[in-house]
């Protein structure tokens, strides 16, 4: 007998218990008896990365030696009638833990396997228990059944924390459903899952946890510490709304309860999964360390005597040649000084960057003039703009102002009304002086723009008369005129903290966000639409938590590199207040609000351009219809018709929790659609997809060849444009170029943002691109077509850009040099500094 239980042992292997009948051997799988010829043998095989941790190895060992291991069981299709709880196979441990090595980045392989009826099936999930302290990341579960061709794969690429005594993790089979094709013996995990990720809103958020929540981005400074530092809450009320961010729970300040605690060298918590993997991380690093090297060489080449650069051509100096390889100290040869080198001052290539350049989100149609402002003019004075007829009349090719109104030919970068009731706090700061700009501007004959004029106002008393100075381009453009230089650097100044702060930070960054945590909230890992999106979350949480710590927070490094200073956030929540609408969000609607395009039923997308050389416009056109329709052949192989997206409970629990919990500052406002049918689902995860891949990468992967050059693109202003007859007048007349750079950045900051820019505008080496997905990141072989289909649509639109960039005809793709293509909006992207590509999420 104890022979016959040996044999079994050997063939059946790990079981809960054996029992001898007269005519069989029978197993006791799970609490249920089975008879062995009733039995089937899966075989699974995981590929698991252990922690890094000091000293993790040790003690997951010594939980091994007291019999506290690692197991995975498998979830059945099948539901005991008499419970109503899926059919689970006994644990199978994963076996010689403390034998496999711990080398960084290795993928180890165990191999295991499950005895259970052949009733069973196909595994809908698996149950993973995890008995050691330590973490670790399971990469890969796949399951081998009899009779079936392929081994089947589930979900995974995740790490385990300790589960305990728990029944473990859930990771359900690679496979999607809608709540109401859940497989019955699925449901109660689906439901519990949730729940968990959901938490209870209480407590800090502890490593290892799992739970996405909302909170207010009230931990921007830490009032205990340094008082100097306490910034607004950003989110909570009416003059100072903002979505929400990832719940940390720290505990309030003891200062100021309404804020929360901020460690002195913080790490916020994000879930585990959030987290840079091992290759981004090191590949990020080495980002990092390169523009660190390059700092140090351009400051080795710089005669850097002064916090003033000594000439506009010594700066150079901290730039490679164009051709240099990869090891050279200095900085990569930015492609706006590629030609001759001095195109970047020109008027025409000025203009032409509000078209293709660093910010193309800003410039907007004249409707009428003289431009008026918006604000009270009791608080702000006169509305009416300096600019008048008598500076621009004798620039328009021969029409009059009306006549360039209805031809739709005046355009204008209007940061008047965001800037002006910030100046008086702006400019009481020490090295930091600002205006309220207007760039106006002509639409000519060749599709080109041409600067007509540049306001720049300062506040009066309020309600008094504002000091607005006009200035317009010099007639002689042969010579370098230091006061219009003047006044484009001041424009470009209010431009460059608008672009990190609004069309950067605020319109990709932080809207992205609350679109993560309400998906992980209410759409299960089993929903398509979860599915869908989910490439499009990937590292976001981790750029936005450093953001938090290092960039955005009171005293952080973006108070310091741009002139709003302590004021930088207020811009966004400026827009957010007064501009911003979810439905604006979508390309083709935010066209026609700045008065960009106009609808056009025959037209792509609906709307006809104004200007039709409007190189992010028509590129960007072409990738909203494009993802658009991939949204919309996804949608309709998961949805059969509206009424489906109607009884969906996680997807309206989803898209209600968006809208009034994740922005519940304007969950009043207008622009949100109802989620009635597919129509509104595919419009609403486009705008969603959209903000986090092409918009995020118009803004951030140009910025090192646009910006890093600072005289093109001052991040800061440090002195006003000095009024004929003043000592500061004689100065500037005496030696232009040197009072120009001493009212520009200083040293420390255009070289700290030469290293910034270089670190966000580079590609990872394992960078996720909108053409790709991983490898099982679907079973369905409908969506596997569709998806096809949209790669193929894809790498005909890189075609088309590239065919667009050499047509002589299309003046704004190009530099007047013919160098710097419009290329930022091409799918995909080597690794690097490339200026193009489109990841699919917001990685940097």
């Amino acid at each position: 007998m104890e022979l016959l239980h040996a044999k079994a042992g050997e063939v059946v292997g790990r079981v809960a218990g054996m029992v001898d009948t007269a005519h069989a051997l029978r197993l006791n799988v799970a609490g249920k008896i089975f008879r062995l010829d009733e039995m089937a043998q899966y075989k699974g095989t995981a590929y698991i990365m252990k922690t890094r941790k000091e000293n993790a190895d040790a003690e997951d060992d010594a939980s091994e030696q007291q019999g506290k291991h690692v197991t995975i069981q498998l979830v059945s299709r099948e539901v005991d009638p008499k419970n109503g709880k899926a059919l689970v196979s006994d644990e199978s441990i994963l076996e010689r833990w403390n034998e496999s090595s711990n080398t960084v980045d290795e993928h180890i392989k165990f191999s295991l396997q499950f005895d259970v009826p052949k009733r069973f099936g196909i595994p809908v999930a698996i149950l993973v228990k995890n008995r050691h302290p330590n973490e670790f990341h399971l990469v890969s579960f796949s399951l081998h059944v009899p009779h079936v061709v392929e081994d089947v794969e589930y979900w995974a690429d995740s790490w385990v924390a300790s589960t305990g005594n728990t029944d473990g993790r859930v990771f359900f089979l690679n496979m999607a459903c809608l709540p109401s094709d859940t497989p019955a013996a699925l449901k109660e995990y689906r439901e519990s899952e949730l729940k968990e990720i959901r938490g209870n809103g209480k407590g800090e958020r502890k490593e290892g946890d799992r739970i996405y929540d909302y909170a207010l981005y009230n931990d921007l400074g830490n009032p205990d510490a340094k008082p100097e530092f306490t910034r607004r809450t950003l989110g909570g009320s009416a003059d100072f709304p903002f979505p929400r961010r990832l719940r940390t729970g720290r505990p309030p300040t003891k200062t100021s309860p309404e804020y929360e605690f901020r460690p002195e060298n913080p790490t916020f918590y994000i879930p585990r999964d959030e987290h840079f993997d091992p290759i981004k991380e090191k590949d990020f690093g080495g980002a990092r360390a390169r523009a660190a090297a390059h700092n140090k060489g351009a400051v080795a080449e710089i005669p850097i005597n002064s916090e003033n650069f000594e000439s506009v051509e010594i700066i150079k100096r901290a730039y490679a040649a164009k051709d240099a390889p990869a090891s050279d100290p200095l900085y990569k040869l930015p492609q706006v000084l590629h030609g001759d080198g001095n195109e970047w001052q020109t008027d025409a290539e000025f203009a032409r960057e509000f078209l293709a350049g660093l910010n193309p989100l800003e410039i907007k149609l004249v409707t009428e003039f003289p431009i008026k402002s918006k604000l009270s003019a009791d608080k702000y004075g006169d509305p009416v703009s300096a600019i008048s007829a008598k500076h621009i009349d004798h620039s328009l090719e021969g029409l009059s102002i009306e006549q360039a109104l209805s031809n739709k030919k005046l355009f204008v970068v209007d940061h008047h009304d965001v800037y002006l009731p910030l100046l008086k706090k702006i400019n009481a700061q020490p090295a930091k002086k600002a205006y309220a700009t207007r760039t106006l501007m002509f639409l000519c004959s060749d599709q080109t723009l041409k600067v007509l004029a540049i306001e720049l106002v300062l506040p009066g008393s309020d309600g008094g008369k504002k000091n607005a100075r006009v200035f317009t381009p010099p007639a002689d453009s042969s010579k370098t005129d230091y006061l219009w230089e003047l006044a484009k650097a001041h424009v470009m100044s209010n431009e460059m903290a608008v672009h990190q702060a609004t069309s950067h930070f605020g319109r990709s960054h932080s809207m992205t966000e609350p679109v993560i945590i309400a998906t992980y909230r209410h759409l299960s890992k089993l929903h398509p639409i979860h599915q869908l999106m989910l490439p499009h979350f990937k590292y976001t949480l981790q750029i936005n938590t450093t953001a938090r710590e290092r960039l955005i927070s009171g005293g952080g490094m973006f108070e310091g590199v741009f002139t709003p200073g302590a004021h930088f956030l207020e811009l966004v929540v400026s827009y957010y207040r007064d501009v911003w609408d979810f439905e604006s969000q979508a390309l083709p609607n935010d066209l026609v609000r700045r008065g960009m395009a106009v609808p056009d039923r025959c037209a792509k997308e609906g709307v006809k351009l104004v200007i039709a050389d409007y190189p992010y416009a028509a590129d960007g056109l072409e990738l909203w219809s494009a993802m658009k329709g991939w949204n919309a052949d996804y949608v309709n192989i998961y949805y059969r018709d509206d009424r489906a997206i109607q009884r969906d409970a996680e997807l309206q629990s989803w898209w209600t929790e968006f809208r009034t919990i994740a922005h519940a500052d304007k969950k009043d406002a207008p622009g949100w659609p109802e989620l009635k049918g597919k129509k509104d689902l595919v419009e609403i995860v486009t705008i969603m997809q959209w903000l986090a891949s092409v918009q995020h990468a118009v803004v951030n992967y140009s910025q090192y060849d646009f910006a890093s050059f600072m005289p093109q693109h001052p991040t800061v202003t440090r002195r006003l444009i000095p009024e004929a007859g003043t000592a500061e007048w004689e100065e500037l007349q005496a030696n232009p170029e040197k009072f120009y750079l001493s009212a520009i950045s200083d040293t420390k900051t255009a070289l700290a943002m030469m290293t910034a820019f270089e670190t966000t505008a580079s590609h990872a080496i394992n960078e996720e691109y909108i053409c790709d997905r991983a490898r099982n990141w679907t079973e369905n072989e409908k969506v596997k077509v569709a998806f096809e289909r949209y790669k193929t649509r894809l790498s005909e639109i890189d075609l088309l850009i590239k065919s667009r960039n050499l047509d002589k005809q299309l003046k704004n793709r190009t530099s007047a040099a013919g160098v710097f293509p419009y290329q930022i909006l091409r799918p995909s992207s080597g690794p690097g500094i490339t200026a193009m590509g489109i990841p699919n999420s917001v990685t940097a």
